[in-house]
Parts: C-alpha cells; sequence; structure tokens
C-alpha cells in the first residue's frame, strides 16, 4: 500500500491530506476519512483502516485530511464554517482528480459530527456514510468532557482557549456559539438513512453510548453496538469488528 502526503489549495484553504492506495492511477473509490477532535491525517486508526480497504478492493483509496486547526493545519483558530468549506473541497477534489462519484466517508467523533452537519446543510454526495462514536452533542461534550473549568470560564469570557486531551485545539466563541445554533437531535435524516450506518463502543468514556443509540433509532439508521469498546477503540479486536462492519456496508 502506497501512503503520499498532498495539499490541497483551492478555495482560500490550504488542506494537508494523505492518500492510501496500491495505484494512483487506477482508483476507481475513495473513502474520505474524517478524523475526530484533536485528530490529524497521519492517526494510527486511519492507517489501519486504509490497509484493510485498500487491499479488500483493486482500485480502492483512502483519503485522510487534516480539519482546520488539527495536525499540520496553518490556521488559528477552529471555525465550524472553514470545517465545512474543507470538507466541500476535499469532496471537489477527489471527484475531480481521480474522476468518480463513488467516494464514501468514514467520521469518527467529531469527524462523524461533522459529517452529519454536512448532509443537514448540503445534502448526501456520499454512497454511503459510515460513522465511529459520532459527537451527535457536540456541546455537552465539549464543555462538559474535553474542556476543563478554567476553558469553560474562559471561553464565558469571550475569549479563545486551546482545549482538548493528547493535542491542543484553540477555539473561541464563535466556534461554542456555532454548536448551539445546530442540534443534531432535532435534524430529521431519514432521507439518508439507508446509506447511514453507526457503530459505538458501549464503554466509550468521551460521547455517550446512549445518545448514538437514540439518535440511530429516531431515524431510523442501522445501528451496531460494539461492546467493551472504548471511545478510541483501543483493544485492536475491537477496531477489527468495526472496521469489517464498514467494510461490508461499503460492499468493497
Amino acid at each position: 500500500m502506497l501512503a503520499k502526503y498532498f495539499d490541497i489549495n483551492e478555495n482560500g484553504c490550504s488542506i494537508r491530506c494523505k492518500l492510501y492506495c496500491t495505484e494512483p492511477h487506477a482508483v476507481r473509490r475513495v473513502i474520505v476519512f474524517c478524523h475526530g477532535f484533536g485528530g490529524h491525517k497521519d492517526n494510527h486508526a486511519a492507517e489501519t483502516f486504509a490497509a484493510r480497504a485498500v487491499s479488500k478492493r483493486k482500485g480502492t483509496a483512502v483519503v485522510v485530511f487534516d480539519w482546520p486547526c488539527h495536525g499540520g493545519d496553518a490556521r488559528k483558530n477552529l471555525l465550524i464554517e472553514d470545517c465545512d468549506t474543507y470538507l466541500t473541497t476535499v469532496i471537489g477534489y477527489v471527484r475531480e482528480r481521480f474522476g468518480t462519484d463513488e467516494i464514501y466517508a468514514y467520521g469518527t467523533s467529531f469527524g462523524g459530527h461533522l459529517l452529519l452537519r454536512y448532509l443537514a446543510t448540503h445534502g448526501n454526495p456520499f454512497r454511503k456514510v459510515a460513522l465511529r462514536c459520532p459527537a451527535i452533542d457536540m456541546l455537552t461534550t465539549l464543555l462538559g468532557v474535553i474542556a476543563t473549568e478554567e476553558e469553560k470560564a474562559t471561553l464565558a469570557a469571550g475569549k479563545p482557549v486551546l482545549v482538548g486531551f493528547d493535542r491542543k485545539v484553540r477555539i473561541g466563541p464563535q466556534f461554542v456559539n456555532a454548536l448551539k445554533e445546530v442540534d443534531l437531535r432535532e435534524i430529521p435524516f431519514f432521507d439518508y438513512a439507508d446509506d447511514i450506518l453507526i457503530m459505538h463502543g458501549t464503554a466509550d468514556e468521551i460521547v455517550p453510548f446512549e445518545d448514538s443509540a437514540q439518535f440511530a433509532d429516531d431515524n431510523v439508521i442501522e445501528f451496531v453496538p460494539i461492546e467493551g469498546a472504548d471511545h478510541r477503540f483501543h483493544d485492536p479486536k475491537k477496531m477489527d469488528v468495526a472496521i469489517a462492519l464498514i467494510i461490508d456496508f461499503f460492499g468493497l
């Protein structure tokens, strides 16, 4: 499997990306991988998934990119509208570069939240969408789990602050207000339900398992609980289960 870095310099963006495939000139379908809050394009989960997906069916590629303010991205403050622009730009680039409309999406945590927001705003450009531990209520996850009391006080005072676990991301009140403005639980996703798969670990310590289960039930979306899996699926066997489910759902 080849792993190649590249940048997309379009729409006022400079998006750092990573391509996994066997032969760049023979790509016929692309899976866009959307990492979580504080993640980056070199994360191990993306590489593990790509190794399986690329080898499963000839002509398959996986593209991972850094969200704004993540990884090698140069932006200073994380904004929801920039995330939307990045995803729009990546989709357009993939479609044009590889000459294909066979595009899939795989999002984890915050990446899953952003994918659902994208569908609600733009419709669904993907053949299938797989979500692992999606942050349905990202606002509560941010303020109730990720941010410390001191960081929340800084935000409440109208100032930007670095938040996160292993890797910090700079956010401000504008980011928090954007999360307040859109509640995914109040938006119907029935039109896309057949093309979405949600998996969630029953031992998730960051994003409540019950949020995904309820969201899937409300929208008649296929939901698979992964018994004992934590938020990051540290157990390789549980990650293998999730990858197998996604590959089967995508029809690779």
